[in-house]
């Protein structure tokens, strides 16, 4: 077979086969087996041709996603199987990536760990989950999170909750509130629990009347729409302690408000 045209596109060259047969193939393509115009290549060299110019697209569209950010192996792989490149190519352009070091999931793994360490506020069991999904097996995640420790940004993130509710939860609802927060990032209960221990909380007993009468205020504004006497007190005291309120606190402000 003959070529008897190469004409270039936008990311692409458009090579013709003896005015029959077309391909596209990359720069890379034409650079590897030197094609010009007018040159003889057999069916052998044209299946290596069509083989290597679909290797170079699709490395070349990896790459391409690779340069807006650090991404994983499975993610890599899922774009190149959304741009539909041939499946027997796939492990031949991660393999390359990864020779390369554009793909490192063990270095990705210690990026997200290091970036949430110092400006996020994940534990270790939700980052675990997210890398997961990503693609990355837990026997590479696990060693890592295991070296990292967690303890100092729970202890921040406990810090941070103390400020911004101490003067507007009673103690018990405080202390409850922040564990549960830590809880549901991802930390360990032994982490939040050091977290909380970390804590100087002091209890203010004109605060905490302070804000157990205006509970009190608004919740008896509910539900003495709905309920009377021994119902609405029993209502109110369960309220109240769902708040977070001791119940010698709370049967001593009802005997003084109703």
């Amino acid at each position: 077979m003959k070529i008897t045209k190469i004409e270039k596109k936008k990311r692409l060259y458009l090579v013709e086969l003896d005015e029959t047969e077309k391909l596209y193939v990359t720069e890379d393509t034409i650079v590897r087996f030197m094609m010009t115009k007018g040159m003889t290549i057999s069916e052998e060299e044209l299946r290596a041709v069509k083989d290597f110019a679909q290797f170079s697209y699709g490395k070349n569209l990896a790459l391409y996603h690779l340069s807006f950010k650090k991404r994983t192996e499975k993610e890599v792989r899922d774009y190149l199987n959304q741009h539909e490149i041939d499946e027997k190519i796939i492990p031949k352009v991660l393999k390359s990536l990864k020779e390369d070091k554009w793909i490192d999931d063990e270095n990705y793994v210690r990026q997200i760990v290091a970036s949430n360490l110092h400006t996020r506020d994940k534990g270790a069991y939700h980052l675990k989950q997210k890398l997961i999904q990503k693609g990355i097996s837990s026997s590479l995640i696990d060693p890592i999170l295991a070296d990292s420790d967690f303890s100092p940004l729970a202890e921040k993130i406990a810090e941070k909750l103390l400020r911004k509710y101490q003067n507007k939860l009673p103690q018990k609802a405080l202390l409850d509130k922040i564990l549960q927060f830590l809880l549901n990032k991802g930390f360990s209960f032994s982490e939040a629990k050091a977290a909380l221990e970390s804590l100087e909380v002091e209890k203010d007993e004109e605060q905490e009347e302070e804000l157990i009468y205006k509970e009190l205020e608004k919740q008896h504004r509910r539900l003495s729409k709905k309920y009377q006497d021994y119902e609405l007190k029993q209502r109110l005291t369960q309220t109240l302690a769902r708040k977070g309120y001791d119940y010698d606190k709370i049967r001593s402000v009802l005997g003084d408000f109703l």
